[in-house]
């Protein structure tokens, strides 16, 4: 493999792992330790591409019941901890795609879906980084905002939105519970959200962490089976329905404006 073109900062302190399970974050089944990677493992690797080891190890726990793989080594982490050790400006090397391309071609496929109610809908996309999502959906005429704790965008907005876009969000998040409870608050009663993240491939038993999609270095801390998203999404009332593996839908009423997508009641 190639070798990224610049070292990534690491995090100092080295993280001891309990043996013992503890409670699943999606759904408090018995969790007990699943695998270890090196910090530096990203999802470069995906495109043949590694960096040299950090020398800190990150555990993952496996959900004995629901599927769902996560660590806690990052838990305590305060947003100005995050954002020095891993949304840094040395992210660009893990995500090249994070800050234009992936932003603009999902704005795209929204304003293609829900052109029709383009003078209807409100928009939030949660998480949504340097705001350019949202920024091409208000030049397409749609009522567009962004939030995102580690940008600019760190505001809570206020009101309700009838269709939040979380695209490659869930898989960062160290407590799930508290982002879909936070998204659910933002959501009117008949709204939806549309969000994408990676579920876990059908070989994953055989593969495991090697699996490309599982990187510490790209904040890649939760790993959702469909039983976990189902779960976690079902605790507030909401469905899910998969498009694909990464593309996702939840919603508690089936949405006016989702219509075309004939999505279940």
């Amino acid at each position: 493999m190639n070798s990224l073109a610049s070292p990534i900062a690491s995090p100092s302190l080295v993280a001891v792992a309990d043996r013992a399970p503890v409670a699943c974050k999606v759904c408090h089944g018995p969790s007990p330790l699943f695998g270890v990677v090196d910090f530096h493992k990203s999802c470069m690797e995906g495109r043949g591409m590694r960096a040299s080891p950090s020398g800190c190890p990150v555990y993952y726990r496996r959900c004995e019941q629901c599927g769902f793989v996560f660590t806690d080594a990052f838990d305590g982490w305060a947003p100005e901890e995050f954002k020095r050790r891993i949304y840094n400006e040395e992210y660009i090397l893990v995500d090249p795609d994070f800050a234009e391309l992936r932003p603009a071609a999902n704005a795209r496929m929204v304003g293609e879906s829900f052109r029709a109610w383009l003078d209807s809908i409100r928009i939030l996309d949660y998480g949504g980084g340097t705001g350019v999502l949202a920024e091409r959906l208000r030049g397409e005429g749609f009522e567009a905002e962004t939030y995102d704790p580690f940008s600019s965008f760190n505001a809570m907005p206020s009101g309700r939105f009838d269709l939040i876009t979380c695209f490659e969000v869930m898989e960062h998040v160290p407590q799930p519970r508290d982002t879909v409870k936070a998204m659910a608050g933002l959501l009117k009663e008949d709204g939806a959200i549309l969000f994408s993240t990676l579920v876990q491939p059908e070989e994953f038993d055989r593969e495991g962490l090697r699996w490309w999609y599982a990187a510490p270095r790209n904040g890649h801390i939760s790993l959702y089976s469909p039983a976990a998203l189902d779960t976690l999404f079902g605790q507030f009332g909401m469905r899910v329905v998969s498009f694909s593996a990464a593309m996702h839908m939840a919603y508690g009423r089936r949405p006016v404006f989702a219509d075309e997508l004939r999505l279940p009641e």
